[in-house]
């Protein structure tokens, strides 16, 4: 039996709100469990308008719909709307995951903010943004969290060193084959990474002969395996429009035979002495815009 953990990144108030919530209830009725990472600071989420003049930004938006997926009030927070405090205003939901039973992480703080800035700060500005999150996690939950994952697969040296300066034992920043232990600057890392190893529904629905009604179909051809993989989703989009085709996959899955863990159980029956120890670099996904954090051939 394989093992597929369930990433859920959650950016937005809205996705914190309507779309936890609607997950949990997703997950409950395949007795899957998950890792929910939190955004836990101001939602900016208007600030990635900006991102219109990197290379297929456009290409994406028009694919996946982001007005009837985000909603139009979203995309105006930090332009034309203030940027609503996610973690003050929606704490309960964040809480209620925990409560369910799944494992609960760090995102970030600010989204947006992270995403298309982290690549090129220094380490002042990357451990205060770390140190915002964390903090506010502790405040809400009570506790320190469990682990870590970076909005959209965006990090730094400083920021991997900030994992192992927490003592997190497992992170899941990039994406990637399998789980490794990462070397930032001649130096290898403590904790293990866990990457995203399967494409997201965005990133397949709009391809040829992919739509939301059969992108499930799609996914479970690609884990008709003993692999284990990690498999990231979207409060905003898996619980929002793309619930049933969610609920579709779920299902294909739990067929399929594979059990539904967080991370912390994929870490648990992990065999953690032999892992390879890759180098920090960059790379490019198909359906996304964009490099992020790559290892191996996945990228």
């Amino acid at each position: 039996m394989a093992l597929i953990a369930l990433k859920v990144d959650v950016d937005t108030l809205r996705g914190t709100r309507e779309g936890v919530p609607r997950l949990l209830q997703l997950l409950n009725r395949h007795k899957a469990r998950a890792t929910f990472l939190f955004s836990l600071g101001p939602d900016h989420t208007g600030w990635a308008l900006r991102r219109v003049f990197r290379p297929g930004f456009l290409s994406k938006v028009s694919r996946t719909s982001v007005v009837k997926h985000y909603g139009l009030r979203t995309l105006m927070y930090g332009v034309l709307l203030p940027a609503p405090d996610i973690g003050r205003q929606a704490a309960a939901p964040m809480v209620s995951a925990r409560e369910a039973g799944h494992e609960c992480g760090i995102h970030t703080w600010d989204h947006v903010r992270w995403h298309d800035n982290v690549r090129h700060r220094d380490a002042a500005w990357t451990r205060e943004q770390m140190r915002l999150a964390f903090e506010r996690y502790t405040d809400i939950f009570g506790e320190s969290p469990a682990t870590h994952g970076a909005a959209g697969w965006q990090m730094n040296a400083e920021a991997f060193r900030q994992i192992d300066d927490w003592g997190m034992a497992y992170a899941s920043d990039g994406r990637g084959n399998g789980p490794h232990r990462l070397s930032v600057e001649g130096r290898t890392l403590r904790h293990v990474q866990y990457p995203t190893t399967l494409p997201t529904l965005d990133e397949l629905i709009g391809n040829p002969g992919i739509d939301e009604n059969n992108v499930p179909e799609t996914l479970l051809r690609l884990t008709d395996s003993q692999r284990d993989q990690v498999f990231t989703l979207h409060a905003e989009l898996e619980g929002g429009l793309l619930a049933p085709a969610f609920d579709r996959l779920l299902a294909g899955w739990v067929a399929q035979g594979h059990r539904l863990v967080s991370l912390g159980e994929l870490h648990a029956n992990t065999a953690h002495g032999a892992l390879p120890v890759v180098p920090l670099t960059w790379g490019s996904v198909s359906g996304r815009s964009g490099e992020l954090i790559c290892a191996g051939a996945a990228c």
